[in-house]
C-alpha cells in the first residue's frame, strides 16, 4: 500500500483483526511496535508461501 505507513498498519489491523484504526493509533509505541513488527513477519511468510505456490504451480503446468 501506499501513503502513510501508519494508516496502512491502521489499515491491516482493522482487515484482519477488527480494531477501529483509533485503537491500533492509542497503542502505547512499544505495544504499537510489537504489533507493526508482527504484521510484516506475517507479510513476509505469506509472500513466500505464495512464491512457493506460483513456482509449484509453473513446475506442474511444464510437465502436462
Amino acid at each position: 500500500m501506499d501513503g502513510d505507513p501508519e494508516a496502512n498498519y491502521a489499515h491491516f489491523c482493522l482487515q484482519k483483526f477488527g480494531w477501529e484504526p483509533s485503537k491500533f493509533l492509542d497503542l502505547p509505541v512499544k505495544e504499537r511496535a510489537f504489533v507493526i513488527a508482527s504484521i510484516e513477519v506475517r507479510a513476509e511468510s505469506e509472500k513466500k508461501k505464495e512464491a512457493e505456490l506460483k513456482a509449484r504451480a509453473a513446475r506442474r503446468g511444464k510437465r502436462g
